[in-house]
């Protein structure tokens, strides 16, 4: 018989709720009055869920409360299995399902601080109950261990566990500032070779292709970059003083192109454009607010500025 079957008189979804409502409320008092009991309550199923682990799961000081190593892994662990519970018993009961909760999101720096900004807006002004926590991170995460709900993705997705839904495309222009150009024509392809280049490492280093808009040959143009970043910010900052010519997402610019500050050069061309997901692991009960979550990104970012619905239509 395994330890936790052993507990005689001892809910074990209870006691995980009850750990998943310390964690996220910051406080065994806050977490008693949000379940309607009291903090002597609350504190005896923590004590009971450690028994019942043979761990430690919080550091408890006068001032502060933190997890131990343990406690994070448990927090992910129990955050998964309460809300498949909350999914399972509101399937069955035939429950009006309301978004409420906790919802952890993972997006990238750049496109997080500009473009999913207002659609996340829009979203927590028609869920009221949802509580979000919105993380920008370029790199992969370890959705179990850190607990988190859905992340979203510019970019291809590799990772088979995940599941992959499309949401929109990144269009990609070649720009410049007009200094760096003189008296050449920004239109012709042969120009772009001999340029000093920023390279935003994530998508290219020292080569990239451009497809026209007619459908014909793809052009692949070999270059020498001076500045090689993985940050969209930087890339465009250092493109406006003059360093370099960039290929970068054409909602970055937009502001630049029509005040002067940066030209398109071969426009006409693109590189090819990058794909939008959301993705979160696969083999799971998915909570109402997750759903609505997916929900209200498909339905608004074709429509953001400087994103454009994927696949595209074909003409």
């Amino acid at each position: 018989m395994s330890t936790l079957s052993a507990a005689p008189g001892a809910d074990r979804i209870d006691l995980l709720a009850t750990f998943v409502r310390i964690v996220e409320s910051g406080s065994l008092s806050a977490a008693a009055v949000q379940l309607g009991t009291t903090q002597p309550t609350v504190s005896r199923r923590l004590q009971t869920l450690e028994r019942l682990f043979g761990l430690h799961l919080i550091k408890r000081s006068t001032h502060q409360m933190t997890l131990t190593e343990d406690g994070e892994r448990c927090y992910a662990h129990a955050r998964a299995l309460v809300d498949d519970w909350d999914a399972i018993q509101a399937d069955l009961r035939g429950d009006v399902d309301v978004p409420r909760g906790r919802l952890r999101v993972v997006v990238p720096h750049a496109f997080g601080q500009a473009q999913l900004l207002e659609p996340m807006l829009q979203f927590m002004a028609r869920h009221p109950q949802v509580t979000l926590e919105w993380m920008l991170e370029d790199q992969p995460v370890d959705f179990i261990a850190d607990g988190i709900d859905c992340a979203i993705r510019v970019g291809r997705v590799e990772e088979p566990q995940l599941v992959a839904v499309a949401l929109a495309e990144v269009p990609r222009i070649v720009i410049a500032a007009p200094s760096l150009l003189e008296a050449a024509d920004p239109r012709d392809p042969t120009l772009l070779p001999g340029l000093p280049w920023i390279a935003l490492t994530t998508f290219y280093r020292d080569r990239f292709t451009l497809l026209p808009a007619d459908d014909g040959p793809a052009l692949r143009v070999d270059i020498q970059p001076r500045l090689l970043t993985d940050n969209l910010f930087v890339a465009r900052r250092a493109a406006v003083s003059g360093l370099g010519a960039a290929v970068v997402s054409a909602w970055l610019v937009g502001d630049d192109l029509r005040d002067g500050r940066l030209v398109q050069l071969v426009p006409g061309w693109e590189a090819p454009p990058l794909p939008v997901h959301l993705v979160y692991p696969a083999a799971r009960q998915m909570p109402s607010r997750l759903r609505a979550f997916i929900d209200a990104m498909k339905a608004s970012l074709p429509h953001t500025h400087g994103m454009r619905s994927w696949p595209m239509p074909s003409p």
